[in-house]
């Protein structure tokens, strides 16, 4: 019999930890290679992590609600010699996916983080704090004590980078120039309660949610333009072919990979949407990198995002739509798809919405909505004159992040959209 040690893995370009939410198998079970075995929760998505070798799970390292580093051990597995290959122990195996594991996140992360005994900053204080904490703490020389009264958001109210971030932040700003308090993730207000009122506690991914919006309206000065389309070539093009696709690719046509492809292509008209900022400098994006917002069964909203999106055709983009959608609502997306996007498409026509003010995700600076497709009457030119015709229209509102989007390039942007879905080929094919 050999041992592996099943490490916390990888689970996106920029993150260094992740908390354990559920153990799927307890020990003593035997796993397949590729089962899932654990769930973990990362600062952008809840996830499944499945075991890398098959075998019996020996014993669990880590406790459902501790904190992992990136590359840290966090359960042993045993395996049968005649199937485990060339994996003797996991002492000759793991070192090499540790490193590669590890690479990306700092030195100070890469040991178990789950002991909290040597981890107290003062006495008294019960919190745990991360490597990740601790080590933002000493690079601002923030001292044991001055830690302890920071306020956290996390889990059982522990200090999270977000919380450190904002304490600096507010830490350094002149006391001449006093703001409110940021360090909270929700500002306080007096609220009162009645007899038969019920209190619900935010469940962890809520909380994420209020936090970021809150940040994008301190952070972007918010300005929304609005356009009317008339997508009646859409909808007539699509009642023709949905049986067949459907037949064909065995799923729906939505309306969603329409919009996606008129904002790829309106993007390359104006790449300076198509931007983030950071600080005094706009990073001009490459790729084109289009997010869905998907409402999840839990009433939550994710937003995953097609990468290269200007690079597929409508079927393509139909199938990346409905695929994204599904695993959103299964809880099967990885972090890489969750992060990276440059732009936001949120459909609020799915709830019969006929329009809306976005929030901008950030740091893009832009988000389009996307209203209910309404029957009109309207005035329609013809040779021989004008004519009233019902048609289906429908309203676009973008909203954008007035630092860097003046008025007329949010409102040409939105209007090019709006061109490109009126202009869609009665003729095209699949």
């Amino acid at each position: 019999m050999a041992t592996v040690e099943m490490i916390m893995p990888k689970m996106g370009e920029s993150i260094i930890e992740g908390t354990i939410l559920t153990w799927l198998k307890k020990e003593g079970d035997t796993i397949e290679q590729d089962e899932s075995v654990l769930e973990v929760a990362t600062d952008k998505v809840d996830t499944e992590v499945p075991a890398i070798y098959g075998g019996v799970l020996k014993k669990i390292l880590v406790k459902e609600g501790e904190i992992v580093a990136v590359g840290a051990p966090i359960a042993i597995i045993e395996t049968e010699e005649e199937t485990s290959g060339s994996v003797e122990q996991s002492s000759k195996e793991s070192p090499s996916q540790k490193e590669e594991l590890v690479a990306a996140a700092p030195e100070h992360t890469s040991t178990l983080v789950s002991d909290t005994s040597s981890e107290k900053s003062v006495e008294g204080d019960e919190r745990f704090y991360s490597p990740l904490v601790q080590s933002i703490a000493k690079e601002e020389n923030i001292s044991k004590s001055e830690l302890a009264k920071i306020s956290g958001t996390g889990k059982d109210g522990r200090v999270t980078k977000v919380d450190m971030l904002e304490y600096i932040k507010e830490r350094n700003t002149p006391k001449s120039s006093p703001k409110p308090s940021i360090s909270a993730p929700m500002p306080k207000a007096e609220v009162s309660i009645s007899a038969g009122d019920e209190i619900i506690e935010m469940d962890r991914m809520r909380k994420m949610i209020a936090q970021r919006m809150l940040d994008s309206k301190r952070i972007s000065p918010h300005v929304t333009s609005f356009v009317e389309a008339d997508v009646t070539n859409i909808v007539l093009w699509r009642n023709k072919v949905k049986d067949a696709y459907k037949k064909k690719e065995g799923e729906a046509l939505t309306f969603t990979p329409f919009f996606v492809h008129a904002v790829a292509r309106a993007i390359k008209d104006f790449p300076m949407i198509n931007i983030s900022v950071d600080g005094d400098t706009i990073i001009k994006k490459r790729d084109i990198n289009i997010g869905i917002a998907v409402a999840l069964p839990s009433g939550n909203l994710i937003v995953p995002n097609i990468k290269n999106a200007d690079q597929f055709n409508l079927t393509g983009l139909s199938k990346k739509v409905n695929d994204l959608a599904v695993r959103a609502r299964n809880n099967k997306l990885s972090p890489d798809e969750l992060g990276g996007g440059t732009y936001t498409i949120s459909n609020v026509g799915s709830f019969g919405n006929v329009m809306g003010t976005p929030i901008i995700m950030q740091p893009q600076v832009a988000i389009l909505a996307v209203g209910a497709i309404t029957k009109k009457p309207a005035v329609v030119e013809t040779p021989t004159g004008d004519v009233i015709a019902i048609r289906h229209k429908m309203f676009l509102s973008h909203s954008y992040d007035h630092r860097v989007v003046d008025g007329s390039l949010g409102g040409m942007f939105v209007r090019r959209v709006a061109d490109y879905l009126e202009e869609f080929d009665l003729e095209s094919e699949l």
